[in-house]
């Protein structure tokens, strides 16, 4: 009999206190309830834990052996559980590697596709590439100068796994005397190659060696056919020691020219050889161009048949920068090259030689020079100069072109073996885009490879990779997901009849993918994104897509806050989203404060009370009005309208700004941004419209440059008007504060330092000679040696998860008993970690620092965590509120500039006000805020909005609205204003309700 309910009994999980919960299955499971209250202990660190550690031990212990083990949660029973499938908010991956076409598996598909039914092109003519033939590889051989030394070779191995012994043995047998194994030459009747079969291999056997001349043609035409015959179409010549400037007609698209004088006996050469690939196959007879066979691994930029050789797939070099070598053009020549320093003996030589030589004094500002001397300096001298030096010696001199600073640098950058020297240099060094493949990460025959489309339209805007014959991969890939849709969607009308009926299915696979993206609001995201610049929201409604284009049926999902970083506009999507997956048959538990997602869910869970100790309790179970018809709830007082965040009375109006001019990065469309000065401005808009760019990559980075004379790369910008305004700029992001139990509250925000100090005052330590060291956990001295410190101990499983038990010798405590001996009104140090804050506040009644700074904690709504508390064990919210408080512990002028990014994540409503509270107080106190936000509570509360879009992606990037939230909820072309009318009583507008309804089926229809 199937359960109607995943039951939970005894759950005792960090501060969950003996709970019993039912979790009705094939629903939508809210859970909800104050930051603290044991939301993720219950669903996450309970539910999915359990279900997970159940799955590990339903296999084979061999099996175990190779898995990470989830420790066992604190729960006494957990009856009817399915699969777990936890998708949280991970960053999808921090791979450079890694984009979004790769992390949803949609590239993978692209490249079946274009492996088999794409039309290769010369990269160089652009012709359609056809087969040649043996008599025209020959040809193009005998066209060498004559006497040149060649290698005939036949690929028989290409880049596979093994020892291959047996092919040895049976090449011997066949009469191959010779092989080359990772370009190294083996004799075969002498040597017996011992190959790691654990590795990729690549085994040529070499079929002649030839010196090439008329006479030997016959000769040199059965060898190739040979190696054709052996190599299935494809052969290899090698020239050892090849003519300069040789490049066999053209045919370089193999060529290694990085690999050295191979061994053989009658080579001996040190020079570079080269390899080149001839086809049956593919080769374009205008060019003399050949082109490797067309495979999947042709368009993989993690493969080096694929990857572009000038940044190995990374779509990205990096050069020294101009700007950085020269950041102040007004200083004199000797001073002006930031890297060379005049002080050094050689440096000084250079420029003194140098300018000399131009007949210009050290002392000129360097803008005063002729441009050509400018130039001949950074990047060498078309003359010769005569350089003369001193020495003991004597004189010395000779004479020789000027290398110039930017190639100087770029070639010791190369050429060092001093990682200081190297470290040095890329100080001036700069991230660009890769010249040879302008960013695609692709090498160009796999870019000229086209499938017929020219119907689709161009969004990429790069034409250089597309013809009249069809669409690249790489244009593909620039195409962000919703144009890609309509592009494939159009595809299969300009295919014939073959490609057709093979690419039905892999078409099919694409658009349902594409088609999933598009259905949880992410259809702005280009498909060559990096998964590293991805928000944690935008990762995971990835895996939201992925889970739904598997199909699953009788899961069980466990979500943490999908509506982060989703505008209101675009909830109603991802909504849709979840209830597909629960009508599938799936069980859905979502940690969440959304007020919409609530209502829309089918039972909600509403824990508390209140946080952390004062939680862990379930305060109602039920559906909608089950919660609000309950007394003790604060989410039901939110839900009934009992209880809501007030509107400000009065907004905040300042006559200097800080200016941002020519925003260019991405999709900003050259802004001019004005951000008041002392004010709090809120920056909107929906997903992808460029409001982390605007602010992270543009205004944050432009400020650090500015300010603190960093060698940080801003986003593309005119300039910043209004920097003497603000003193400094700090940023609070949603990066986790620590990812040890080493790392705890009362640590990162250093009151931990103070504890510290006070206890090495005591009169106990002053007669013991403790130093405040004594007190740190963290290093040897006063911690228990047995445990380092961590108050516990990790017992080794082997196949099992690891068990943590308390340290025997400290009881937990994590100090040895001389160090628990110095007591601070009767409490120790380890009884001070075990504190809340609050509780801490109250004890350090005395001490004026130590209670700022706890002051601090207890304003952002974090009295009832204890200092303590391993950072590991932080929700999302907590982790974020810690950072702000220690921000707000640092000396504060009045004139700092706080940028934040979604700092509402996590939060409960009755948080929020708290954050709201703080944010008005830094603002009252004469700095300025400006956050990323999309909680209509917290914008509603600004002085200012900047309201971006209107769209996501290509289609976004232009200021829609800005100026107070009421002057935002009367402009009829914001989407934020359209949210922003039902909360703000003072907007006088007919009809808010109806326009939203004409423009919500527009969003829709994205």
């Amino acid at each position: 009999m199937t359960r109607e309910y995943i039951e939970v009994r005894g759950a005792e999980e960090h501060n969950l206190k003996d709970i019993d919960v039912e979790i009705p299955r094939e629903e939508l499971t809210v859970v909800t309830g104050l930051s603290g209250s044991g939301k993720s202990s219950l669903a996450f660190e309970t539910v999915y834990a359990e279900g997970q550690r159940r799955y590990i031990e339903s296999l084979s212990a061999y099996a175990r052996n190779f898995l990470g083990q989830m420790d066992k949660p604190q729960v006494e029973t957990v009856e009817g559980l399915s699969p777990a499938i936890s998708i949280d908010q991970k960053n999808a991956a921090n791979n450079p590697r890694s984009t979004v076409g790769t992390v949803t598996e949609l590239h993978d598909y692209l490249r079946l596709l274009y492996a088999r039914i794409g039309t290769p092109h010369c990269p160089e003519c652009g012709r359609e590439v056809g087969e040649q033939s043996a008599q025209n590889m020959v040809r193009r051989m005998l066209a060498l100068p004559e006497g040149t030394r060649a290698k005939i070779a036949a690929p028989v191995v290409r880049d596979q796994k093994g020892a291959f012994e047996e092919l040895f043995e049976e090449l011997v047998s066949e009469g191959y005397a010779r092989v080359e194994v990772d370009g190294e030459p083996y004799d075969l009747t002498i040597d017996d190659p011992d190959l790691d079969e654990n590795y990729d291999h690549t085994i040529d056997v070499i079929v002649d060696r030839v010196s090439v001349s008329a006479d030997a043609r016959s000769r040199i035409t059965d060898s190739v056919e040979t190696a054709l015959e052996e190599g299935a179409g494809i052969t290899k010549v090698i020239l050892p020691d090849p003519p300069e400037g040789v490049s066999l007609g053209g045919a370089t698209a193999r060529s290694t020219g990085d690999l050295a004088g191979t061994g053989d006996s009658d080579d001996h050469s040190d020079r570079e050889r080269l390899v080149v690939e001839f086809s049956e196959e593919l080769a374009c007879t205008h060019c003399g161009i050949d082109i490797s066979e067309i495979e999947t691994r042709s368009f993989s930029f993690n493969s080096p048949h694929g990857a572009c050789p000038e940044c190995e797939g990374l779509g990205e070099t990096k050069e020294v920068s101009e700007e950085l070598v020269i950041q102040d053009r007004s200083k004199p020549l000797k001073h002006v090259f930031e890297p060379w320093s005049y002080d050094r003996t050689y440096y000084s030589r250079q420029l003194d030689n140098v300018a000399d030589h131009f007949g210009v004094s050290l002392e000129t500002p360097f803008e005063e020079l002729d441009e050509s001397i400018q130039h001949q300096f950074l990047y060498g001298t078309d003359d010769l100069v005569h350089f003369e030096w001193q020495t003991k010696n004597g004189t010395r001199e000779k004479t020789e072109r000027f290398e110039g600073v930017v190639p100087n640098l770029e070639r010791r950058h190369v050429e060092t073996d001093s990682d200081r020297a190297r470290e040095h240099i890329e100080e001036f060094m700069a991230v660009t885009t890769c010249p040879e493949c302008e960013g695609t990460r692709l090498k160009a025959e796999s870019r000229h490879v086209l499938v017929d489309g020219s119907s689709a339209s161009d969004a990429s805007g790069t034409s250089s990779e597309v013809s009249s014959d069809g669409t690249s991969i790489t244009e593909v890939n620039r195409m962000s997901i919703g144009d890609a849709l309509e592009h494939f969607e159009g595809l299969e009308a300009s295919l014939d009849e073959r490609d057709t009926k093979i690419a039905e299915e892999i078409l099919k696979e694409i658009r349902a993918r594409l088609g999933f993206m598009e259905e949880v609001g992410l259809e702005y995201l280009t498909l060559d994104r990096e998964a590293s610049t991805l928000s944690g929201g935008e990762s995971q409604r990835i895996r939201l897509a992925t889970q739904i284009g598997s199909g699953l049926v009788g899961v069980l999902y466990v979500l943490d806050e999908p509506s982060i970083g989703l505008h209101q506009r675009d909830n109603d999507r991802l909504l849709n989203t979840l209830a597909e997956l629960r009508d599938l048959g799936n069980t859905l538990l979502v940690v969440e404060h959304d007020e919409e997602t609530m209502r829309r869910a089918d039972n909600i869970i509403d824990m508390g009370p209140g946080p952390g100790k004062r939680g862990g309790e379930v305060v109602v179970n039920g559906d909608m009005d089950e919660v609000i018809d309950c007394e003790d709830s604060v989410t039901g007082e939110y839900l009934s309208g009992e209880r809501t965040i007030p509107v400000p009375d009065d907004r905040r109006a300042s006559d200097t700004h800080l200016t941002i001019e020519g925003a260019r990065q991405h999709n900003l469309a050259d802004l001019d941004v004005d951000l008041p000065i002392g004010c709090f401005t809120a920056i909107t808009g929906v997903s992808g419209s460029g409001k982390s760019t605007l602010m992270h990559d543009v205004l944050y980075k432009g400020l650090v440059r500015r300010m603190n004379d960093t060698d940080v790369n801003p986003g593309e910008h005119d300039g910043i008007e209004g920097i003497d305004e603000i003193e400094t700029v700090r940023l609070i992001d949603q990066s986790p504060i620590g990812r040890t139990p080493r790392s705890n509250p009362a640590t990162y925000t250093n009151v931990f330092d103070h504890i510290r100090e006070l206890f090495a005052e005591t009169n106990l330590s002053k007669q013991r000679g403790y130093e405040k060291g004594r007190f740190s956990f963290n290093v040897k001295g006063g911690r228990c040696e047995a445990c380092g410190g961590q108050g516990n101990v990790k017992i080794e499983m082997n196949f099992l998860s690891d068990v943590y038990v308390p340290c025997e010798e400290c009881d937990g405590a994590r100090y040895n008993d001389e160090t628990l001996d110095v007591t601070y009104k009767d409490a120790t140090i380890s009884d001070v970690l075990d504190m809340s804050v609050a509780e801490a506040y109250d004890f350090f009644e005395g001490h004026t620092g130590i209670r700022r700074r706890l002051k601090l904690l207890k304003d952002v709504g974090l009295d009832y965590m204890r200092l303590g508390q391993p950072s590991t064990t932080l929700s999302g919210g907590e982790a974020q509120r810690i950072k702000l408080a220690e921000e707000l512990g640092k000396k504060d002028s009045g004139e700092t500039l706080y940028l934040l990014d979604e700092p509402t994540t996590g939060l409960h409503p009755e948080d929020e006000r708290k954050l709201i509270d703080v944010l008005h107080r830094l603002t009252d106190e004469g700095n300025t805020v400006v956050v990323i936000e999309h909680e209509l509570d917290l914008v509603k509360n600004a002085d200012h909005i900047v309201d971006l879009g209107p769209e996501g992606g290509e289609h976004g990037g232009t200021i829609v609205a800005e100026g107070t939230p009421e002057d935002v909820a009367r402009n009829e072309e914001s989407y934020t204003g359209q949210y922003l009318r039902d909360l703000l009583p003072k907007v006088d507008l007919e009809g808010p309700r109806a326009d939203r309804d004409v423009a919500q089926p527009a969003a829709d229809d994205d």
